[in-house]
């Protein structure tokens, strides 16, 4: 037993040397820019095989859909001592190299990125956008191996912003100490407007592509106070140093948080409006907060992740919906937002929750387990089978904390629970699982959650807002309450100056009546639509109970519909604060607020 075990250990630890032993570096470099190509080489040292599989990421962390980002690689070949050797694929994002155990090996492929958006590559003349697993590739089981990375800018280009850790002495080239970091870490490349502040200990970098109206100086101040705010949930800010990379289009939006990076789309000229401007600071609050939940306080399913498929989580609500309702907490404690705003923001929040039909069909845990088919694949049915994580877990985390809160009269809040998990998180050195992230709530609040879960992650009740905010001694008032609004339930689009039908509500009067996506409407009870309307939720003209004769066009025949219309279901919610609330009330509410 112990020859055997002996001889065990010294297979592992002979193993352990020979994958230490292998070196990988990248260079990356850019022929035709203008053709959207990016050209790699990639160079793998201390083989022992007598081949390597190299593979391409299907998908990447935070946008929980398969990419195949492998439909974008061509002109794969390899080389060893100069000479070409033999590579074939052998699945959809799967590459064999025949290097007869040679030590060394150059492989080399181009990447199209032609895709505007946070979570994929795009590369023109005036930049290369490198969105890190639509770029590079990794050899099979070898995720936990350091790499390099050498950039070539292209001619002109002079600036390259990421979170990499920079190699001394080498201009462009960074290190990673593992795919993990390697994935994660998007690059810019180009003559992007670089500035930097230090916030929280931690020096920032912010790299602004695409021109626009922003004030560097005033960005600084207002971005270091979001930082300032983040941080101070946990006690502690995580990294060395991290980049901002914008993208400012003429029309943009969404971002992409990463482990000590983010990269945020902004529309060039929203930062001269209030809301505009404060809009692009609720983006930064929500991506900056992912440094902790997510990033390190995750689901155990996220992380250490699989690149070749789906990852599966139920937590998705934590993950994505806390961070949306913990944007509006910063955004307060770090002065740019007020209760009465906040408190106004949240009940428009429920609304929305409520107001959307798939609601009523899906659980928020279920939202999140299937975010892979649903929620990033939606069809003209989504909203009536769906419901989005972020926004019915930015209610779920509103109505904990104040359900924390008041059950511990005004001395705990969600705050306590989301610091506790990520600081055992980061001694347990892995994600948290369902029962476990439950378990601390339970231990924060010193009450049962299991009614909450039943609820409200796990099921579809109904919000019991008056109750929640009532709590913090804020008033609810549903505006729609009472009222009879007639209420068709159908969306529309104009295409070619035809109005066409883009959605129909479950239940509504359209869904009973029999209208259809994609119904062209060409008149209501006799008269021609008129080309300027975009959206008929309501025939403001007629009354609950009243026909209305919608004439259309389905597939090339005209038709004539009859529809009785309904009252709307839809909540209008309101929300005032209570100026005679109790002591009790106002120490939740300060909890809760965190001001």
């Amino acid at each position: 037993m112990k020859k055997s075990l002996a001889g065990l250990v010294v297979l592992l630890t002979l193993s352990m040397t020979v994958k230490s032993q292998v070196k990988i570096g990248f260079e990356i470099s850019f022929i035709e820019p203008q053709a959207h190509y990016a050209e790699i080489e990639m160079n793998i040292g201390g083989l022992n095989k007598d081949y390597v599989d190299l593979k391409m990421p299907v998908w990447a962390p935070g946008s929980y859909l398969v990419r195949e980002f492998a439909k974008s690689v061509e002109g794969f070949s390899a080389q060893v001592a100069g000479k070409s050797v033999k590579t074939e694929k052998i699945d959809k994002n799967t590459w064999r190299v025949y290097h007869a155990k040679a030590d060394a090996v150059k492989i080399n492929y181009r990447v199209y990125a032609f895709e505007v958006s946070v979570r994929t590559s795009f590369i023109d003349d005036a930049h290369a956008f490198l969105s890190s697993t639509g770029i590079f590739m990794y050899p099979d089981g070898m995720l936990k191996t350091a790499s390099t990375v050498k950039v070539i800018p292209y001619k002109g280009w002079t600036k390259v912003s990421t979170g990499l850790e920079p190699v001394a002495g080498q201009q462009f080239t960074y290190h990673a100490a593992d795919f993990d970091i390697l994935f994660d870490s998007p690059i810019e490349v180009g003559n992007q407007d670089v500035f930097e502040f230090t916030a929280a200990g931690v020096k920032h970098e912010v790299a602004m592509f695409g021109g626009g109206s922003y004030d560097k100086e005033r960005l600084k101040v207002d971005m270091a106070k979001v930082v300032a705010a983040s941080t101070a949930i946990y006690g502690e800010n995580p990294n060395k140093h991290y980049t901002f990379i914008v993208h400012n289009f003429s029309r943009g939006g969404g971002g992409l948080e990463h482990l000590n990076s983010t990269v945020l789309g902004a529309s060039r000229d929203q930062y001269t409006s209030e809301k505009g401007y404060y809009g692009f600071l609720g983006l930064v609050a929500h991506e900056y907060y992912h440094l902790w939940n997510i990033k390190r306080l995750r689901p155990v399913a996220l992380g250490p992740f699989d690149y070749n498929k789906e990852n599966y989580t139920t937590n998705l609500w934590i993950a994505e919906g806390f961070t949306a309702y913990y944007e509006n907490k910063i955004m307060l404690r770090a002065g740019f937002s007020s209760p009465e705003k906040i408190a106004t923001d949240l009940a428009t929040a429920v609304s929305n929750a409520e107001n959307t039909p798939g609601a009523k069909i899906q659980s928020a845990a279920e939202a999140s387990f299937d975010a892979w088919i649903k929620y990033y694949r939606p069809n003209e049915n989504s909203n009536n089978t769906t419901v989005s994580y972020y926004s019915k877990g930015e209610v779920i985390g509103l109505l904990m904390d104040v359900a924390i809160a008041h059950a511990t009269k005004g001395t705990k809040s969600l705050d306590d629970v989301m610091k506790a998990m990520y600081l055992q998180g980061k001694t347990l050195k892995r994600g948290y699982t369902d029962a476990e992230f439950k378990t601390m709530v339970e231990k924060i609040s010193g009450v049962s959650f299991t009614d909450f879960y039943a609820k409200y992650v796990n099921g579809t009740h109904a919000i019991e807002y008056d109750k929640y905010f009532g709590y913090a001694g804020i008033k609810i008032k549903n505006e729609n309450e009472g009222k009879q609004i007639p209420y068709i339930g159908v969306a529309s689009k104009i295409i070619e100056g035809g109005v066409f039908i883009s959605s129909v509500s479950r239940n509504s009067a359209a869904w009973v009546g029999g209208l259809n996506v994609n119904d062209q409407v060409i008149g209501v009870d006799g008269n021609p639509v008129e080309a300027v309307i975009e959206r008929m939720p309501t025939i403001t003209d007629k009354k609950v109970g009243d026909v209305v004769k919608l004439d259309i066009v389905r597939d090339g025949l005209k038709k004539t519909i009859s529809i009785t219309l309904k009252a709307s279901p839809n909540l209008k919610l309101v929300a005032v604060l209570d100026d005679q609330a109790t002591a009790a009330q106002l120490l939740v509410r300060k909890q809760w607020f965190g001001i």
